[in-house]
């Protein structure tokens, strides 16, 4: 029997956590980090100094040898540089411990080796990482030993930001204080700070690490670039929350402990829709705490897959033909105490501050729904987006039947006097009891969901970081909160401007709200008719990044530069024609060295059945058709073959930028698409055993 946990003993115990720093801390050093966390103050580097030798000395209790500084460069993974605690050896040949304020609060990584889309040049090398003491540093234990890891920022040696925690950051501050002015309107003076929160779902798959080892597409595209679907898929639904398997119960009892200990309070974990796919949630967190938390969460669900001889796939679509992996942004705008400003409370129409609070966020997504959608775009969200299984490729915003009713009286008497009530629901069975259900449903078709008191922004791709999402939230809802508040602070008459506004905001942007069914072809054509983007890939949601709006927006806030937001485009077009480059090259390696050579083996066994049958005087009729098949489908493979080879070599001479990412999209993902259907067929005829790689069927039912 595996041992019990306590899950409050062990609960943060790898964590430099508010409770650590009371008791390691000097009373006035604790009191003094504190407003730097809480207010913002410059840190003290003599406080600096005191900090850094009680987190030193906590780490090294916990056995760690090593600091590093964790960041978030534009590759979408986290980076470290591991420093050891030793400084130089004394006459006696022992060595010192020591770690100051100075290495806590600032390190210095190789800038021109991350991607900075021409921010920063190779021979321009300086670049700083600098302590974000809001977030929690951490011991994390790995085959390297224990390590400090403080989670930091990331920028060049001339200030532009080259990560993606500084914009947050800034995003941050811009929302707070836009919602603080607006709440001050509303006669709130208790309220210091609003946070905006996340708690971002996480899904993944798990297969058999074996079977991965052989898959040369899974191992250097994250998905398969071949397969048929098995006999049996995801049509029953039998594996959503369905009882999960043994040996997969044991990795989510290991990675629940790992994550708890390190203070990411995991706490749903159930099988998804496709086989062999589950998720994993968290409780909320400051944005940026959630953001560094995914990192963390990502990581452990690697790290513990491998210790159960599983792998754990995080690409958006690894497999055709079943549900892919989202990541579910859980966004919601709280004050420091307590007030959840998405709360509409039991009579929405009378909350004034509420609806003020929702038809800004209207506007926001309406007015700014191109950059909602970059901020999801992903080589593998393009597999995902636009199907039935994730949202449209169309934002809009889900705000079921209770908050478009009021809406909708707004718009039309320019008065809500009523909330629609959530009736009792009845079983019709006696045993059970009779409860008020919610007053709407769900719709997991909808982008931008209302759930209850927050929004769920259910575009965001399973592998990417949840900053890009957050960033263009907290900036285009803090923009929405200024113009607000803009207009209410020259108002003679509050009450009567604050109900013009809702109005307004709530006519001018109704056509962004919708309730039906995204994935309805009539919803395409509504949404044309309405003006809304249908933004269909990342390709074409990149140049969003750059509008005349978009720089405007950023620039207001202080959140983006218009040099930091060309670099970002440059470094998503190159992103994206390097992961298709592989992609290709992939396809073409394993098709010419393994499958066609399989199906030639194949064919040359038939053709020999088919020479003995016939000189045992018996017929071949049914060998020989089978072998004319597949010997048209085995030309079909190898023209595409040569023609997926074709493009990819004059994608590799286009620009780079643009130009080279649009090609890669517009002719060699076709040319991929023509390479893989014949082979695919070819699978369901060439015998398991001559086959040269594991299945759909091993991959996703034997785990």
């Amino acid at each position: 029997m595996s041992k019990l946990i306590n899950v409050t003993e062990i609960f943060g115990e790898n964590v430099f956590s508010d409770k650590v720093m009371q008791e390691r801390l000097p009373k006035k050093v604790y009191k003094e980090l504190r407003k730097t966390i809480d207010e913002g103050k410059e840190l003290d580097p003599a406080v600096a100094d005191v900090v850094a030798e009680a987190m030193k000395n906590w780490a090294v209790d916990k056995g760690a040898t090593h600091y590093t500084h964790i960041f978030h460069p534009l590759t979408g993974v986290t980076a470290e540089k591991h420093d050891s605690f030793i400084t130089a050896p004394r006459a006696d040949g022992t060595v010192l411990m020591e770690f100051s304020g100075k290495e806590l609060i600032k390190g210095e990584p190789d800038a021109s080796s991350f991607p900075s889309g021409g921010l920063r040049a190779t021979f321009e090398a300086r670049g700083y990482t600098a302590w974000d003491c809001t977030s929690p540093a951490y011991v994390r234990e790995d085959a390297a030993g224990a390590i400090l890891c403080i989670p930091t920022a990331f920028c060049s040696y001339t200030g532009e930001a080259l990560d993606k925690k500084t914009p947050l950051l800034r995003s941050m501050q811009a929302i707070n204080d836009q919602a603080i002015r607006l709440l001050k309107l509303f006669g709130n003076t208790t309220s210091r700070k609003v946070s905006a929160c996340v708690g971002p779902e996480q899904e993944y798959f798990l297969v058999d690490k074996q079977k991965y080892l052989k898959r040369k597409d899974l191992i250097f595209t994250g998905r398969t670039l071949f397969g048929a679907m098995p006999p049996k898929g995801q049509e029953l639904d039998d594996h959503y929350f369905g009882t999960i398997r043994q040996r997969v119960a044991s990795y989510m009892k290991d990675v629940n402990e790992e994550l708890w200990k390190l203070g990411v309070s995991s706490k749903t974990q159930h099988n998804e829709v496709a086989p062999a796919q589950h998720e994993l949630a968290p409780i909320y967190a400051e944005a940026n705490v959630a953001v560094d938390h995914n990192q963390i969460v990502m990581k452990v669900l690697k790290k513990v897959a491998c210790q159960h001889g599983l792998q754990c796939l995080l690409h958006e679509k690894p497999f055709a033909g079943v549900n892919g992996s989202g990541k579910h942004n859980n966004w919601s705008i709280t004050t420091d105490d307590g007030i959840n400003l998405l709360d509409p409370g039991k009579t929405p129409h009378e909350n004034i501050q509420f609806l003020l609070v929702l038809t800004c966020i209207l506007k926001a997504v309406d007015k700014h729904a191109d950059l909602l959608r970059e901020s999801a775009a992903d080589v593998g969200n393009d597999h995902r987006l636009g199907a039935n299984e994730a949202p449209p490729a169309i934002i809009s915003v889900f705000l079921g039947e209770q908050l478009e009713d009021v809406l909708e009286q707004l718009i039309s008497t320019g008065m809500a006097t009523k909330s629609i009530k959530g009736e009792v629901l009845h079983t019709g069975v006696k045993t059970l009891p009779d409860f008020t259900k919610d007053a709407t449903d769900r719709n997991r078709t909808s982008p931008f969901a209302f759930t209850g008191n927050k929004f769920e922004f259910r575009m965001v791709g399973s592998r990417d970081s949840i900053a890009s999402p957050n960033i263009v939230l907290n900036t285009i809802v803090a923009e929405a909160f200024a113009e607000a508040c803009d207009v209410l602070e020259k108002a003679k008459d509050f009450d009567i401007a604050v109900h013009d506004l809702i109005k307004e905001y709530a006519t001018n942007h109704q056509r962004i709200v919708f309730n039906g069914n995204g994935y309805s072809d009539e919803w395409v054509a509504e949404a044309e008719r309405r003006g809304l983007p249908n933004i269909k890939s990342m390709v074409d949601a990149i140049p969003a990044l750059v509008s005349d709006k978009a720089v405007d927006l950023f620039a207001k806030f202080g959140v983006f530069t218009r040099a930091e937001l060309e670099s970002r485009v440059e470094i998503q077009y190159e992103a994206y024609a390097k992961a298709i480059n592989i992609e290709a090259k992939t396809m073409i390696d394993i098709a010419g060295k393994q499958i066609i050579p399989a199906v030639i083996h194949y064919t040359k066994e038939l053709a020999d059945t088919i020479v003995s049958v016939k000189e045992a005087g018996a017929k071949a009729k049914v060998q020989s058709r089978l072998l004319d098949k597949t010997s048209d489908l085995l030309e079909a493979a190898e023209y595409a073959l040569d023609k997926l080879s074709e493009v990819t070599s004059i994608a590799a001479q286009k620009a780079e930028g643009e130009e080279q990412a649009r090609y890669f999209h517009e002719e060699v993902m076709p040319a991929m698409d023509a390479l893989r259907m014949p082979v695919d067929q070819l699978e369901m005829i060439v015998n398991k055993e001559l086959w040269p790689m594991p299945s759909y069927g091993d991959l996703i039912f034997e785990v």
